[in-house]
């Protein structure tokens, strides 16, 4: 009898662990389980379908055939429980049996009890549903204003959909800049500031919601903001954060704290029993990365993992160097290694930012011995490969700045910014560091 391999979920994380089981393994039986959607899809892209950029098809990375092709089962229902002593799980309409169970249930907005949360007009933006949801409420429709509650990446992303339809739009944002809890506070004004001045959103710091108001016809007219204002507002967008999808679970033998618990080899406390992705929370996280972290890349790493070890080939999940990237409005970002919003006791940090642009470049180091520790990047694009070596390679600052040219992903005509960079440096610490020459052989590889 062929081994049963069922994984709820068909984001990044769920699809991941099948593709690479399939690819290790052409025997094992593959059942995956989603009722948000028949395929999967590029979460991240949800908001260019909105703005006209991509439709819906073409966010799916594989042609409809290609399951039934690898011999993937695809279940569009929602799990309703699960009976880990009989290894059966109950959906919408029947049951299905495991002999290997994967949870890769993703995140679900935050919520936390404010009045009027839960009228019409009221809505995260996470899901395939929220996507359609906003989609109904804003065409051919009274909206001309929303407010969005909780700065960051989601919030923005919402707030330029809205914007490119004309809808005005105050983001509430709780921190004295945006994205305060991440962001150093010279990036986090920067953002604030293109917003506000590049894109007229009405960027509200310090700022929270109190309640929401429900008008005559029965959806969200106003919110009521815990200075007193009144906004008045036909859209309230929730976006302060998420958690693991996980409330099915809570009554369960499954091992839960803010999420499922699971080891190094994403193992839970159930035999046979793995999670994988935003739902899964790391019990021995590695230095410098977080227990939860609902990334896409983490997701797609842990389902690399996970792909092997129910293979029989049991490794490790070791997700290397943090790294992130995201889109503020027109401002690319990335970064890498440990940048804290507050820098620690132990750090020194050097920032430059264009004068008249919004673009920056920070390094933090190690005071002692001058060791990289991360960087933020806003504007410059740079290599993944060079940033993640000199963090590994422990680096110093001098060095880095020198051989920038090298990791400048940036195409050949757009404006390079690393003399200004390195001559702000050298004003700042008595040096004569020039850049060198670009080191086409570490920018490649010797390979290509």
């Amino acid at each position: 009898m062929k081994n049963h391999v069922v994984i709820i979920g068909n984001g990044i994380a769920g699809i991941t662990t099948a593709r690479h089981l399939r690819k290790n393994n052409s025997e094992t039986k593959i059942t995956v389980i989603s009722g948000e959607t028949e395929h999967f899809f590029s979460r991240t892209a949800l908001m260019y379908i909105y703005m006209g950029h991509m439709r819906y098809k073409d966010t799916k990375p594989y042609e409809d055939w290609f399951w039934k092709k690898n011999r993937i089962e695809l279940v569009h229902e929602y799990v309703q429980s699960v009976d880990f002593n009989n290894q059966l799980l109950t959906l919408d309409s029947h049951t299905i049996s495991y002999d290997k169970l994967v949870i890769a249930t993703g995140s679900t907005p935050n919520k936390f009890g404010w009045k009027g949360q839960d009228l019409p007009g009221v809505q995260g933006l996470y899901s395939k549903q929220d996507l359609d949801e906003l989609e109904s409420s804003t065409t051919n429709s009274e909206v001309k204003k929303a407010v969005i509650v909780g700065g960051g990446l989601i919030g923005v992303e919402f707030a330029e959909m809205l914007h490119s339809r004309g809808i005005e739009v105050s983001f509430l944002v709780r921190e004295n800049r945006f994205w305060g809890g991440v962001l150093p506070i010279e990036e986090g004004e920067m953002i604030a500031n293109h917003m506000k001045n590049d894109h007229h959103i009405d960027v509200r710091l310090e700022e929270e919601l109190e309640e929401i108001i429900e008008g005559k016809n029965g959806r969200a007219s106003a919110v009521i903001t815990k200075k007193g204002e009144k906004i008045e507002c036909q859209l309230v967008g929730l976006t302060a954060g998420v958690h693991p999808n996980i409330d099915f679970l809570r009554d369960t033998d499954l091992r839960i704290g803010k999420g499922i618990q699971v080891n190094e080899y994403l193992e839970t406390n159930i035999p046979n029993v793995y999670a994988a992705g935003d739902c899964a929370e790391v019990l021995e996280p590695r230095a410098g990365r977080r227990s939860i972290e609902a990334v896409w890349y983490v997701g797609r790493m842990m389902g690399e993992t996970l792909g092997q070890t129910l293979s029989r080939n049991k490794i490790a999940y070791e997700p290397g160097i943090w790294f992130n990237s995201a889109k503020f409005f027109d401002i690319e970002y990335q970064t890498y290694g440990n940048v804290s919003a507050n820098k620690k006791e132990n750090e020194s940090v050097f920032y430059w930012k264009h004068p008249t642009k919004p673009i920056s470049f920070r390094a933090v180091f190690e005071s002692e011995t001058r060791a990289l520790i991360g960087i933020n990047n806003f504007g410059i694009r740079l290599r993944h490969k060079i940033c993640d070596k000199w963090i590994k390679s422990k680096a110093p600052i001098e060095t880095i700045l020198t051989e920038l040219r090298d990791a400048n992903f940036d195409p050949e005509f757009y404006s390079h910014y690393e003399s200004q960079i390195i001559d702000q440096f050298n004003q700042e610490n008595g040096t004569n560091l020039k850049p060198k020459k670009r080191n086409m052989w570490a920018i490649f590889g010797k390979n290509n």
